[in-house]
């Protein structure tokens, strides 16, 4: 026997070698199978559909310790090349910090196994991946401090580091691997505190920022040091009790591409910050005495709808759950029935039960009922209002921007899960809407592209659900319903114009697969979505049977932005505070907005664990949707056709040279030299070694 390994291509040429096929008609013969394997069963109706959903708090970690890697990676990248520009700047803890880097991307690289991010390790390995994550997200945290903290001085040779007394700190913090963050609250004195935000994109943003403060009684300054319009929340113990501990703070950011803006908090008695109303539908209203600070008027729950509605939409909510019926938009002034449903998944009372791989229900959700009517408490704010419904297993909160652009176009949605009294059951959030979907509907395959699905009636139920990684969309003739996910579960379209995903799921039971245990150690799990709504113009029926979709514009942004919320940091009021510059922006102006910066990281010294004087940089082409319309969409940006001149990228950095490489830095191509323009097709991924002075 001769034996060797091959590649596809050495296998296609033995096959047109064997069948004789040369070079005529070389398809013909073969039948073409495309698209991918999912979903996999492995015998009887054993739909491998469960770990799809799995330990979903891990999975959207891992989602958050990969937005805290991109973001601290192009940070430190900047402020290595910041410092090696001064003798007085050689404090900066690069190596230390490159360090911490290393060890992070080898830590979200381990939860990529297939028993991590899948959930279906044994639950002392689980503590184990959520440890590892945990680290990391704190050990970046500080990479991001440090490297913001060189990069906003305004008197460089000022810099000094302090590992004990950091000069930035987060504004949240995460109790344990296994807990949810929660915001830390700024101390506000009549001496304005700098609050610095980052924003991870390479998109210009207006962003809505919240954070906490001691004080009602509170003025923001922006970068140019003008007064800034705020919104002041309630921070809510529990469903209806007011800490008067916290406030919080909103109000519209205005932030470079990659960049940092710095604004300043301070106490003013006279403030001119606008409180949120509340409305709060209880079963029995106890007329306890009104808040000192807020307007809060208790309710019944009632027939009539609660309503909300901002510049794009006008949204109606049932008063007695509290949840979406409809919404009408305004460009059009349509109205869409968009009905938002929990409901519950149980398993099969066969031998072969659900477990962390397996999704085996016993026939169709059964609806979430409640036999009290949930307490909901409705915001009423000058930049959002939204409304928080409190179910026994799920706290689930609408929430609308005011504000023009990109994020008042599509609806915040998040659940708060907790399901750990439950016994063999799965909750699943659906979402009914009157798209005329005809069983199809699309989900991405890994955040790059999408694949079309088609829900078949002679499968069983388990069979129609799919793995989601950043978004799912339902569509006809006339729109588009795109569900954006901060994190991956499994979805299903079982109806016409339904879309559901199932949020967590507890099982007492080993599903035979090779994992000896069930799923019992759910946490209280935050699911995060966008929900949003778009026209679609010049469709014909015919493409709605090709092999590919793609997201628009729009979609592509607001995944982004989901994905990389932006990083608020306050600087240490004990620290002496230096003077800092207003901006920081090392980008000449947005990147066109099919490109996005998957990464800009420094390249590890040839010799010991150091950083060189060279970075990565990951440019990835998206393809999207030319059918969607962009005017008055609020996007910052243009499209160029893919092509970019590298003199005009960066703003306070000169690029001295940058040469095209294989992906993984490995191989560089025999006439690889420093180029002038990028130049890059749709859906295409490019890597560049690049040196920044």
């Amino acid at each position: 026997i001769q034996a060797q390994f091959g590649t596809l291509s050495d296998y296609f040429e033995a096959l047109h070698k064997e069948s004789n096929l040369g070079e005529k008609r070389s398809n013909s013969l073969f039948p073409v199978l495309s698209g991918d394997f999912f979903t996999y069963a492995d015998r009887d109706h054993h739909y491998w559909s469960g770990y799809f959903t799995s330990r979903p708090f891990y999975k959207h970690l891992d989602r958050v310790l990969e937005s805290y890697i991109r973001a601290a990676e192009i940070l430190y990248s900047l402020a290595l090349v910041q410092s090696s520009k001064s003798e007085k700047m050689s404090v900066f803890p690069s190596v230390d910090n490159y360090k911490l880097l290393t060890e992070a991307r080898r830590n979200l690289g381990l939860f990529q196994h297939h028993d991590a991010i899948t959930g279906t390790a044994k639950d002392w390995v689980v503590v184990d991946y959520g440890t590892r994550l945990f680290h990391s997200i704190m050990n970046l945290k500080k990479v991001i401090i440090d490297s913001a903290h060189l990069l906003i001085l305004k008197d460089k040779s000022a810099y000094s580091y302090d590992t004990a007394t950091p000069f930035l700190k987060m504004d949240d913090v995460q109790a344990s691997q296994d807990s949810l963050p929660h915001k830390t609250v700024i101390k506000l004195t009549l001496q304005p505190r700098y609050l610095v935000i980052y924003n991870p994109t390479e998109q210009e943003r207006f962003p809505v920022v919240s954070v906490n403060v001691n004080s009602p009684r509170v003025k923001l300054l922006s970068p140019l040091g003008k007064p800034v319009p705020v919104q002041i929340n309630a921070v809510w113990d529990g469903a209806t009790t007011v800490s008067h501990e916290a406030y919080q703070i909103s109000f519209v950011a205005h932030l470079p591409p990659l960049g940092i803006g710095v604004y300043q908090l301070l106490k003013d008695e006279s403030s001119e910050a606008v409180l949120a109303d509340y409305n709060i539908y209880v079963r029995n209203s106890r007329q306890e005495k009104p808040d000192t600070v807020f307007k809060i008027k208790e309710m019944q729950h009632s027939v009539d709808n609660i309503i909300l509605e901002n510049a794009y939409m006008k949204l109606w909510f049932s008063g007695m759950s509290g949840l979406l019926e409809k919404i009408n938009t305004k460009k059009d002034g349509k109205n869409h029935q968009m009905k938002v449903e929990f409901a519950w998944y149980g398993t099969t009372s066969n031998r072969d039960k659900s477990g962390a791989y397996l999704f085996i229900p016993d026939g169709d959700a059964k609806p979430y009922i409640f036999t009290d009517p949930p307490t909901i408490r409705v915001a009423h704010g000058k930049i959002f209002s939204e409304v928080v419904c409190f179910f026994n297993h799920v706290t689930h909160t609408m929430r609308l921007y005011k504000v023009q652009g990109l994020e008042g176009q599509s609806l915040e949605v998040s659940n708060i899960v907790d399901i750990r009294g439950e016994y063999n059951r799965e909750l699943a959030m659906r979402i009914s809407s009157d798209i005329n979907s005809q069983n199809r509907f699309y989900t991405d395959l890994n955040g790059y592209q999408i694949q079309p699905r088609l829900t078949m009636n002679k499968l069983p139920l388990q069979a129609n659900i799919y793995p989601m990684t950043t978004m799912t969309y339902i569509q006809d003739v006339g729109v588009r319903l795109t569900l954006h996910s901060a994190q991956s579960l499994g979805v299903a379209s079982l109806k016409n114009g339904q879309v559901e995903v199932i949020m967590d799921r507890r099982l007492m039971q080993d599903d035979n697969r090779g994992l000896g245990q069930g799923v019992q150690d759910n946490k209280i799990t935050a699911n995060v979505f966008r929900l949003l709504l778009e026209r679609r113009h010049g469709t014909d029926l015919n493409e709605e049977k090709t092999p590919v979709s793609f997201p628009s514009l729009l979609s592509h942004m607001t995944s982004l932005f989901l994905n990389h919320p932006v990083i608020p940091m306050t600087a240490n009021a004990d620290s002496g505070v230096p003077e800092l510059i207003n901006t920081f922006s090392p980008l000449i102006s947005s990147m066109p907005c099919d490109m996005h910066i998957v990464n800009l990281r420094t390249i590890q010294a040839k010799v010991d664990t150091k950083p060189s004087d060279e970075a990565a940089l990951i440019l990835h082409r998206k393809g999207f949707d030319c059918r969607f319309s962009n005017r008055d969409m609020g996007l910052l940006c243009s499209t160029t056709q893919g092509k970019i001149k590298v003199h005009k990228l960066f703003n306070k950095f000169r690029v001295e040279s940058l040469t095209p490489t294989s992906l993984s830095l490995m191989h560089s191509p025999p006439d690889a030299r420093n180029i002038s323009e990028i130049n890059m097709s749709s859906m295409e991924i490019n890597t560049f070694r690049i040196r920044l002075r």
